[in-house]
């Protein structure tokens, strides 16, 4: 609200600008007051103007006398907003009588493409995938409850070298392989996948006839197709084992191969446009005008006729545009990639100018071991995922077993499912993306400090509240007027407003750190709030006011975990 309002403002004294992204956020120190926009200082800057003077123009236009004490100025230009009390117990009680929780949906849906997870077929899912499928997880979620449309496509890698070693390597070595009598699982793929990387390695003669199957399996060689379809479906079939376990959904599975009949043309497009030269054989785009890229030509088409993963993802981005005329398009991926998006992106703009779409590439940093390497077994390989979520499930049933020892084993598995999967998500979602982060059993699933058993323990601790009533009550009733009257209510109360602005912030930065610091501090109010304000033991209208407030507390932090993708108890 107060959003909208500052916009309109700012329009008024601006009639030319563009508004859409000047936002208002919750204030970082609360001395300041609850809420305040800094978007206007970028704005002056833009246009040359003086900072405080815009600011001072659009606090005149402003019309939020209803809600906040007047806006002050502060700073290079910064508008602060101080909430009126009546205006936070208005919305309390919206909220507690069953209106939106605190956001309200996009004023303007956007449909978003979001490319996520994207394993690569004949080897097992492992950590370094983790990060991927649950950010983009989380975005997916962010952005639906938002109410804009997300179409979810895990782009898996299908295609390419490996299957060419993958297949010259199976019918040299392992005839009968794949056949009725001789079926394989995921772990026989692996092993032949580091066999044939081995020879490939090793053996030009065997590199060299690799690069041919490829190009049998793109020209639709009937024996290399078959093996092939064989490789793709125990993978996938692996690869929806764990996405089950994490609760991970996908739209659509269109791998690299499903855009093999688009590369060619896409390449000769590209050529008879001027936008791709022959160079030592192969067909390259250059980046003369992009300094960062001078020295780095983009190939589309090798110089063996073979088309590779710039071809395929130009052709990919083309697909989504022509079916389903998305807004923006988000790749979540690691940060090693960030050339490669650079260039597909600049690529893109001068194949298609008219194309107005946001492409967004989500990169985020690596998941280091305690020593500060790559997260690996001690052998120096890849951590299998379906291994790590067994053991975050088989630490947290030990940890729930010690504390709930008379629990029936089903129901400490199912608490463990739980905890364990949910430690490892918010873990992975808690720090900033783009850094790298280290991987620590003990702090993820410790049930202090900011982490997921803490904060679905604040959640069950809430619950039990309603179990104590007489008779139990699942939640609190009909909210009559709010009647705040001890600092932590208040406290509690304006955290709890600050829920969608949270969520805006994740989905307009693609940060999901945001909401995991904010459900922290959220469950820091309540239990400050519930040790110094008695809530069964209150009375009359103090009581009703005190348990709605639980209860909206309650529904932020289920919301807000579901939001991460991760499950809530109603008992620990």
């Amino acid at each position: 609200m107060l959003e909208q309002r500052v916009r309109l403002a700012v329009a008024a004294v601006l009639p030319d600008a563009n508004t859409d992204h000047l936002t208002v956020r919750p204030c970082p120190d609360p001395k300041f007051g609850d809420y305040q926009t800094a978007a206007l200082m970028s704005l002056a800057r833009e246009r040359k103007l003086n900072p405080r003077q815009l600011a001072s123009d659009v606090v005149a236009r402003l019309q939020v006398g209803d809600v906040c004490e007047p806006p002050e100025i502060a700073g290079a230009g910064f508008i602060n907003f101080r909430l009126k009390p009546a205006a936070l117990l208005s919305v309390l009680e919206g909220a507690a009588q069953g209106g939106p929780l605190f956001f309200r949906p996009a004023e303007r849906p956007r449909t978003i493409v979001i490319d996520f997870s994207s394993p690569n077929v004949a080897k097992p899912m492992h950590v370094g995938h983790i990060r991927s499928t649950i950010l983009g997880d989380c975005l997916t979620r962010t952005l639906r409850l938002l109410g804009h449309r997300v179409i979810t496509d895990n782009h898996v890698g299908d295609w390419g070298t490996q299957f060419g070693m993958l297949l010259h390597h199976v019918r040299s070595s392992h005839p009968h392989a794949g056949t009725d009598s001789v079926q394989f699982r995921i772990q026989d793929l692996e092993a032949f996948y580091k066999e044939a990387k081995r020879r490939f390695d090793e053996d030009p003669a065997f590199a060299e006839a690799s690069r041919a199957a490829v190009v049998a399996l793109q020209s639709g060689d009937r024996e290399a197709v078959r093996l092939w379809e064989i490789f793709c479906r125990e993978s996938l079939r692996h690869c929806e084992e764990i996405y089950a376990r994490l609760g991970v959904k996908f739209d659509h599975t269109l791998g690299e191969s499903f855009y093999n009949a688009r590369l060619k043309p896409v390449v000769e497009e590209l050529r008879a446009r001027g936008l791709a030269r022959e160079s030592e054989g192969a067909l390259a785009v250059f980046f003369d005008d992009i300094p960062q890229l001078k020295d780095h030509p983009a190939i589309v088409q090798k110089s063996d006729g073979g088309f590779n993963y710039m071809t395929t993802d130009l052709a990919t981005l083309s697909y989504r545009l022509e079916t389903w005329q998305p807004d923006e398009i988000v790749y979540v991926t690691d940060g090693r990639q960030q050339a490669h998006f650079q260039q597909l992106f600049a690529i893109f703009r001068r194949w298609q100018p008219e194309r107005q779409v946001r492409l967004a590439h989500v990169w985020f940093g690596m998941v280091l071991g305690e020593d500060g390497r790559p997260f690996k077994t001690r052998s120096g390989e890849n951590i299998k995922l379906s291994a790590l979520l067994d053991e975050a499930e088989e630490r947290a049933f030990r940890i729930v077993t010690e504390k709930n020892p008379d629990l029936p084993e089903a129901a400490r598995r199912e608490v463990a499912r739980v905890v364990g999967i949910g430690a490892v998500k918010y873990a992975d979602l808690l720090p900033n993306r783009q850094s790298d982060y280290v991987f620590s059993w003990d702090k993820m699933l410790a049930l202090n400090g900011n982490t997921a058993p803490y904060i679905l323990y604040a959640y069950a601790r809430i619950r039990s509240i309603f179990r104590k009533l007489e008779p139990p009550a699942l939640a609190a009733g009909p909210a009559g007027p709010f009647t705040l009257s001890r600092p932590e209510e208040f406290t509690l109360g304006k955290h709890l407003l600050h829920f969608g602005l949270v969520l805006e912030a994740v989905a307009e930065e693609y940060r999901p750190n945001y909401l995991c610091n904010y459900l922290y501090e959220l469950a820091g109010h309540f239990a400050r709030f519930f040790e110094t304000c008695p809530v069964l033991k209150a009375e009359g209208a103090e009581r009703t006011s005190r348990l709605a407030l639980c209860d909206l507390t309650a529904r932020v932090l289920r919301q807000g975990l579901e939001a991460l993708g991760i499950q809530t108890l109603e008992q620990m």
